[in-house]
């Protein structure tokens, strides 16, 4: 009886499945600057006869397509033509496509040049990549995260393997921009760090997301207060023709989502998540145990054909809670700082149209709540910091279209930020031999920023594309607080297939209010400046493949260096888990001035395939790279992020409707750290002079879809650093062994994952 009953079990998704429903492609197609619908747009889902017209306000829909994977080409006269790869149809919901066409710009030799599969923004002639959102979801050791999706791009680097904290072209964790439907997060990772953006995972739910554009230098001046990059996540909205739902239990937590109509005007998407470490950890005896939650929830409302209202909340709670239930719990407590945080973002933003362009207006508030605390192994404070941080910000941004191919932007915000801080440190002495000393700090201020930006796009002689913009910040939290940022990028088309590009400028950004509370002469602080430039040759060797040669240069001053730690710039910091294994550098608790440097070179080598008739896809990227900085002691040493050689190869395959298999391989060149002496000591002349191993690791994941009556099922497995090659990334003393205590990232990881859709 028990094998024909394991028998049914094994049959039945197959009898299920036996009867095959249909599948929607929909979608609106718009002009990429001013947001107008295109009529007549012709919409191809490629290698099938499918196919649909757009109507009078832009919207197509195709149906009765069979469950699988497919590509559309979208096209119309004047404009070039696009492909939007990786579109899964299934039965449940419609597959809702989002398409912007770009007037044609470029002819040689009488020759339209199209994008078809990789579009480039006449804004954003930097670097840049976009991804959509199966070529997220589906990457091999990323726990679906948007963030470690991205650390294959070139000139991407991680502080720490078992963490968020990008490191893009030399440049610490605290220079990354983070921009989620045009409102601006500073940090979009669970237990962030205070005054940087990284963390062990993103709180950004990636069901939602319709896609996102990563530009890892020479980005325009529509982007300010940040150095390295910009990540820019855009949401769907809700679904139209009913509510429906989705289940997940991943890797480290388990989620619901709905969405759907409200009326034919309104729509809504929410999602909540919670973590389920927590069990874990107090199941296997983990002296610590942390625990998360996250919310998002976004409304719209299409108040006519030219005017869109829409909200957005996105939550994030953390805890770390401690299990000190005998003196060896309580010892090794004692080495880790507990952060707790709550944090969140909320706004609402009305956007316009009118003949040549839209007006976006957007009002904001942005709230986090960090509270970190260490604790001796006899339960004495050691550490305390309460600090909250709230930036309430209202906004403007302007497009306008003088001709058929040039473009004006600009905008303007200012915000109104209280930040209030609590901090206690006992007297602690570093390993380097200083003194810091905070018995109890407590302040509460408030601030404003505003900045201003107008930047002009045109076309020149049907093959050079160029944008020029300036841009002006403002803090009033330092005594110099107003920075200018003059920057430009041309483009010049050689041929239909390969085009150079130079782009660049000067960027800033504010100290991090952390680092202003310690000292009253922290207000004579500057921003941080970087002079970047950026050279680059690209070739589009088939439609869907991409290879692309860049130079970078970056020059860094005013950068906050320590006048205790004459060796410390804050370039230095950000990265992992702060607290007494760094000496608590982060959080610039002592006095600084603005006397740091730095230069960032480098050369990157990219080839990206894009899925398409032949169902493989992937990325290779090879980056060589050199970063120095100097502090007050005006010697100059390798940053502590500073990674050689990074080597990303990461892919996969679509076998079927039904079945995918991809990997992911990653090598880098070891970060440099500070060896202890025999007593626990560290030695200033040792200062980043020897360097750990390199790191490298192989991650593997399948994916199996199953299409049921009314709902469906991913079911994946993802196993990470399948050799098992425990990479070491940091060193700590071990002052009761009395010895060095290497540690090392996890070793072989398997992970499951299911989604059921309905």
């Amino acid at each position: 009886m028990k094998y024909f009953l394991l028998f049914l079990l094994l049959l039945f998704p197959v009898l299920v499945q036996a009867q095959q429903n249909k599948g929607i492609i929909s979608g609106k197609v718009a002009d990429h600057s001013t947001k107008e619908p295109i009529i007549g747009a012709s919409v191809i889902v490629e290698g099938t006869s499918y196919g649909a017209q757009t109507d009078l306000q832009g919207n197509f829909k195709i149906t009765n397509i069979p469950p699988g994977s497919y590509s559309i080409k979208v096209s119309y006269i004047g404009y070039s033509s696009i492909v939007k790869n990786d579109i899964v149809v299934n039965s449940v919901r419609p597959a809702v496509v989002e398409v912007e066409l770009m007037q044609s710009a470029i002819e040689i030799n009488g020759v339209t040049v199209t994008s078809d599969y990789f579009q480039k923004d006449p804004t954003e002639l930097g670097s840049s990549a976009s991804f959509g959102y199966e070529e997220i979801r589906r990457a091999p050791g990323g726990f679906e995260d948007i963030v470690r999706a991205l650390s294959v791009l070139p000139g991407v680097g991680q502080a720490n393997p078992g963490r968020n904290d990008l490191v893009v072209r030399g440049g610490a964790p605290s220079e990354n921009l983070s921009i989620v439907d045009g409102f601006v997060v500073p940090n979009i990772n669970h237990f962030g760090s205070q005054g940087a953006t990284g963390g062990p995972l993103s709180f950004i739910n990636l069901d939602y997301v319709r896609g996102t554009t990563f530009s890892s230098g020479g980005f325009p001046v529509i982007y300010g207060d940040k150095l390295s990059s910009v990540l820019r996540i855009d949401l769907q909205e809700g679904r139209k023709d009913r509510i429906g739902g989705k289940g997940t239990i991943s890797a480290s937590q388990f989620g619901f989502n709905l969405d759907g109509p409200i009326n034919n005007k309104m729509d809504f998407i929410f999602s909540a998540r919670r973590s389920y470490l927590d069990f874990i950890f107090n199941a296997a005896g983990f002296n610590f145990v942390p625990e998360y939650y996250d919310l998002l929830g976004k409304f719209t409302y299409r108040i006519d054909s030219d005017n869109i209202l829409s909200y957005l909340f996105i939550g994030a709670f953390d805890d770390v809670k401690f299990n000190n239930n005998n003196a060896e719990d309580r010892y090794k407590n004692s080495r880790i700082l507990g952060q707790n945080q709550n944090q969140y973002v909320t706004g609402i933003s009305l956007r316009h149209l009118y003949d040549k362009g839209f007006i976006t207006i957007s009002l904001s508030r942005n709230f986090v709540d960090f509270n970190s605390s260490q604790k001796d192994s006899l339960l004495n404070p050691v550490f305390m910091d309460v600090s909250r941080e709230a930036e309430n910000e209202l906004k403007a941004d302007i497009v306008f279209k003088p001709g058929s191919l040039s473009e004006i932007n600009a905008g303007a915000s200012i915000k109104l930020i209280k930040f209030n801080a609590d901090v206690k440190l006992a007297s602690f002495t570093t390993s380097f031999g200083e003194t810091l000393d905070i018995t109890s700090l407590k302040m509460a201020n408030n601030y404003y920023k505003y900045s201003f930006y107008a930047q002009y796009s045109d076309v020149l002689f049907h093959r050079i594309m160029y944008s020029a913009g300036i841009r002006g910040d403002y803090f009033n939290g330092i005594n110099e607080g107003f920075s200018f940022s003059p920057r430009g990028a041309v483009t010049y088309m050689l041929s239909d297939a390969t085009n150079v590009s130079l782009s660049g400028g000067l960027y800033t950004q504010a100290p991090s209010f952390i680092w202003l509370a310690a000292y009253p002469q922290n207000k004579d602080l500057k921003p941080v400046k970087v002079v970047q430039a950026i050279l680059g040759i690209e070739n589009r060797v088939m439609d869907d493949l991409l290879a692309k040669v860049e130079l970078f240069y970056k020059k860094y001053s005013n950068y906050p260096a320590s006048l205790l730690r004459t060796y410390l710039v804050l370039a230095n910091t950000g990265g992992g888990f702060s607290g007494p294994n760094d000496n608590y550098s982060s959080f610039g608790l002592e006095p600084l001035t603005s006397g740091g440097s730095g230069i960032a070179r480098g050369i990157e080598f990219s080839l990206q395939k894009k899925s398409s008739a032949i169902p493989l896809y992937g990325i290779l990227s090879v980056t060589y790279s050199k970063a120095d900085f100097k502090a007050l002691d005006g010697i100059e040493r390798p940053g502590s992020y500073d990674q050689r050689w990074i080597i990303n190869l990461s892919g996969g395959y679509i076998f079927n409707s039904k079945w995918e298999a991809a990997m992911k391989f990653r090598f880098a060149t070891g970060t440099p750290y500070t060896p202890f002496n025999a007593d626990g000591s560290q030695s200033i002349a040792a200062y980043n002079t020897e360097r750990f191993l390199p790191v490298h690791s192989l991650d593997l994941r399948v994916d199996r879809r199953w299409e049921f009556n009314g709902w469906n099922m991913i079911t994946y497995i993802d196993i990470q650093n399948i050799y098992n090659n425990k990479n070491s990334n940091y060193i700590t003393y071990d002052y009761r062994e009395k010895k060095v205590d290497t540690q090392s990232s996890i070793g072989i990881l398997p992970s499951i994952g299911i989604s059921v859709e309905f």
